[in-house]
């Protein structure tokens, strides 16, 4: 694979981006959790719902971002040094705000939770952006290789205290017990975290699928018709492994199982590839105008998802009494109050798109 990279911005890929994001505030802010569409509900445990897919789909997204990029920034003629300071730094920034979303508006430091959606994130960044500056798409990929397999083995094959080998049950599982032995504060689900410490190292393969559709993407000497065929065999490939595995080692988003890695990232791919074709190739873009406005400012899209409901909560609780509580249709109120929060963060990203204003952090 050429490391030529191509300098066109995708609209495809602001627009993958900003949907996205969109669907993650949509999930996460239902009028009351009481009353919820399954679909838009993780899965409790093994399984996937489409609510699953979002996460690594963002993750999936920087890592491509993270080639274009830093590809850009490179040929421009930025050292690495450089680089590697500014990740640093934006890194830390990004994980600085997952904290503050938790500790907002009380921010009672005694309930510290340490891991976090936007922790993960910063994390991932930092892994990929290091790795995209020290070593090859080849050497990426075999990193990627032997943290799915170096996870499973310890999964399936080390002990844990007290409980054995191969339990993935919830809090008995090898992952929850190394979070409850370095992780300082609080855990989701107190005795385990879904963004914990061992399931982040899978979750930076996630990233590094991304990065490698991203050298696709970038790639001068592929055709478009070209690399949207590689993103579509890739993705296959990826959903249909990750499914076979899946029977022997289950999908799971809060374990981050190896399996779930390549079953989304496949679909990651996949769905990429279809925006790519359809925007792109044959330049129907103007349906994607919200998402691309989504994902023009997408870390402040998500900041701001994550504080409305804290500030919207005496609004919600008359909304839930008036026309959840009771209600024919329970279920679609609440997620009317959740399509009403994405329009109200929809609103500012509008009015900074359309100012030209990217905050970037």
């Amino acid at each position: 694979m050429s490391r030529e990279v191509s300098h066109k911005r995708l609209v495809s890929l602001d627009a993958f981006r900003g949907f996205t994001i969109a669907a993650m505030i949509l999930v996460n802010t239902p009028g009351s959790w009481d009353h919820v569409y399954a679909p838009l509900l993780h899965a409790e445990w093994h399984g996937v719902t489409p609510t699953d897919y979002i996460f690594p789909f963002f993750i999936f997204i920087v890592g491509i971002s993270v080639t274009l990029s830093f590809g850009k920034l490179l040929a421009r003629g930025k050292s690495k040094a450089s680089l590697g300071w500014k990740t640093l730094k934006r890194a830390a920034i990004i994980f600085a705000l997952g904290l503050f979303l938790w500790l907002f508006p009380d921010f009672n430091f005694s309930e510290i939770r340490f891991p976090g959606v936007l922790q993960r994130i910063a994390l991932v960044f930092l892994a990929c952006a290091l790795l995209y500056l020290h070593t090859t798409w080849r050497q990426q990929a075999l990193v990627g290789v032997v943290l799915l397999v170096l996870y499973w083995a310890m999964m399936e094959l080390v002990p844990v205290p007290g409980v054995g080998a191969g339990v993935l049950e919830p809090g008995l599982n090898l992952a929850a017990w190394v979070d409850s032995v370095l992780v300082p504060g609080k855990m989701w689900q107190g005795t385990w975290d879904p963004e914990g410490i061992l399931s982040t190292l899978p979750a930076v393969v996630t990233g590094i699928l991304g990065m490698l559709a991203g050298r696709i993407l970038a790639a001068v000497n592929l055709s478009e018709e070209k690399r949207v065929l590689w993103l579509f065999l890739g993705g296959f490939v990826l959903f249909a492994v990750g499914t076979v595995w899946g029977w022997v080692f289950p999908l799971n988003k809060n374990l981050w199982t190896s399996s779930y890695v390549l079953y989304t990232g496949g679909l990651a791919a996949l769905t990429m590839a279809s925006a790519y074709f359809v925007i792109e190739i044959l330049g129907y873009a103007k349906w994607a105008a919200v998402g691309v406005v989504f994902g023009s400012n997408a870390i402040s899209a998500y900041v701001l998802g994550s504080i409305l409901p804290g500030l919207l909560a005496p609004a919600n609780r008359w909304y839930v009494s008036m026309f959840i509580d009771g209600a024919a249709l329970p279920k679609l109120a609440s997620m009317l109050w959740a399509i009403g929060v994405c329009i109200l963060c929809y609103i500012p990203i509008y009015i900074l798109y359309k100012k030209r204003i990217f905050i970037k952090i």
